[in-house]
């Protein structure tokens, strides 16, 4: 059974920065598509950041470029998400999803019709003064 755990979210002021983990089992992820999406209160889920982990080659979405940056460690198995001059409308759960690829590229990722196998269960960014 693939599991993915996040970790990290926190309660941060403006401009402040956190970094999300999502440590992955049961599966390898040197061959995968992964991404971190985010849900705000009252809106749909969006897409933050793809990568795709056999070339670590990525997409951020328009809303976080320059300021965050997604990443992901093979030896570790896990992705991560450094968020910096953190705005209030980053308030979100944020979700990782993985899945894996034979080949593809960051475009196969970051495609709207891409679906994504597995799901952690979230961890809840909120940025407040």
């Amino acid at each position: 059974q693939v599991r993915l755990e996040e970790l990290g979210g926190d309660s941060v002021q403006p401009g402040g920065s956190l970094r999300l983990s999502c440590t992955v089992s049961g599966s390898p992820t040197n061959r995968a598509c992964m991404a971190w999406f985010r849900q705000a209160p009252g809106r749909e889920r969006e897409p933050v950041a793809f990568i795709y982990t056999p070339l670590l080659s990525t997409v951020h979405k328009d809303s976080v470029k320059g300021r965050f940056i997604i990443s992901h460690d093979s030896s570790k198995n896990t992705l991560y998400l450094q968020m910096n001059s953190l705005k209030f409308d980053d308030t979100a759960i944020y979700y990782c999803a993985a899945k894996p690829v034979l080949n593809g590229g960051v475009s196969l990722c970051s495609s709207p019709t891409t679906t994504y196998s597995w799901w952690g269960q979230g961890t809840e960014v909120t940025v407040s003064s």
